[in-house]
């Protein structure tokens, strides 16, 4: 048997869901000596970043900054503001709806949890049931992933909010926009987000080590109401810092804040409604093709309705197992690492496109033409005039 000739030689393309594809200007800035962290440029840059951090994030109010992961940010967000034994609610769509719940009863909170599979976004009817039935006002918060990067649902944060303002309800509003923010369109304060998480490998385009957690007044009411936060996770003095090493309770992350510095002024230079307009535009790019390609009836998009896709991921199936073959594929004759079926339960069906950060028209064409190319090879049925229909719509 002859040997498939590899491709894959070249600079390498991670299109997976995060981390991110990191700007050049993000790594050259990364690539410095250790700074001083008692005195000098460090620690006056800082009230500016913190600035541009809210501004990305469409507040006024305040951020802190963890040095973690996503899942660091969940349990910071809620050992500020739930006790154990008080109860949150969580509509689930996707795996990491279900992660923060379970993050919530590794403090000692009770969980409702309202599951809506791997394909649906919410049913507000039922999460009105749920906020109805809680006629003594025990559910304190509402767990609300903005975009599930498992199954790249995109929920309607300010109708959950409309929701919450029409029955009266005072639980806190949660949002996850760690797969969203910088990507899709949010608006912290004219959404009426209480507490809003994020990281920085993603839309903020920096390598994983930073998490966000950013707060209004009323859940720093709730978090003054606190029996007790421990220190590390305490945001007050994160968000309000006397001192330098308050804002990370200890040494700061140094070179990760060169490297956000410089990714927030690639994305202020754009203008962040650009930045969310040319995700509109490259992911609507990726349907199109996607749509093609399932007219041959083996490929189909996890979610249905583009009005629920993320504009930052994009999760798709495939018949008889072939997600995983595929993306074998694309990574050892192509040189394209594409996203694996996290949460799914056809995980070798499964495959995720991530189009988010630092992404522009010409690679996700070479995305699109590197999984069509897999598709001929594994002799999957698609339809005809894919990257024709991607190409109409970054020309237009």
């Amino acid at each position: 048997m002859t040997k498939q000739l590899s491709l894959a030689q070249g600079r390498e393309y991670l299109a997976i869901p995060g981390p991110s594809v990191m700007p050049d200007a993000v790594l050259q800035a990364m690539h410095r000596p250790s700074p001083n962290i008692y005195d000098g440029e460090l620690i006056e840059m800082m009230p500016a970043l913190v600035q541009d951090l809210r501004r990305v994030a469409r507040t006024e109010h305040n951020v802190a900054i963890y040095i973690s992961n996503g899942h660091g940010t969940w349990e910071a967000a809620l050992s500020n503001v739930i006790a154990p034994g008080e109860t949150i609610l969580a509509p689930a769509s996707g795996r990491f709806t279900h992660g923060w719940a379970e993050m919530a009863i590794g403090i000692g909170a009770k969980v409702e949890l309202i599951d809506f599979g791997t394909s649906s976004p919410w049913d507000f009817d039922r999460i009105a049931d749920a906020l109805r039935a809680d006629a003594d006002r025990q559910i304190k918060a509402v767990l609300a992933v903005h975009v599930d990067t498992s199954s790249s649902i995109r929920n309607d944060i300010p109708t959950l909010r409309a929701l919450l303002d029409d029955l009266n309800h005072p639980a806190l509003l949660m949002a996850d926009c760690i797969a969203s923010l910088g990507c899709d369109r949010f608006e912290m304060d004219d959404w009426g987000v209480d507490v809003m998480v994020s990281a920085c490998q993603k839309g903020l385009m920096t390598p994983a080590g930073m998490g966000f957690v950013f707060f209004n007044n009323k859940a720093h009411a709730k978090r003054s109401r606190m029996p007790r936060v421990s220190q590390y996770w305490d945001w007050t003095p994160r968000a309000n810092p006397d001192l330098f090493y308050q804002y990370f309770n200890g040494t700061a992350p140094t070179h990760h804040l060169y490297g956000l510095r410089a990714a927030l002024d690639l994305i202020h230079a754009e203008g962040i409604e650009h930045v969310w307009a040319r995700h509109e535009r490259l992911a609507t790019a990726i349907w199109s093709a996607c749509e093609i390609w399932a007219e041959g009836g083996a490929l189909h998009l996890n979610v249905t309705d583009r009005k629920h896709r993320s504009r930052a991921v994009t999760a798709l199936h495939l018949s008889d197992g072939q997600g995983t073959p595929l993306r074998q594929f694309t990574e050892t004759q192509m040189g394209l690492t594409l996203g694996i079926g996290l949460g799914m339960e056809d995980w070798d069906g499964c495959f995720r496109l991530g189009h988010m950060g630092h992404v522009n028209g010409q690679m996700v064409l070479a995305t699109l033409g590197s999984v069509e190319t897999a598709m001929a090879a594994l002799n999957i049925p698609r339809g005809a005039g894919a990257l024709e229909a991607a190409a109409r719509v970054l020309a237009s």
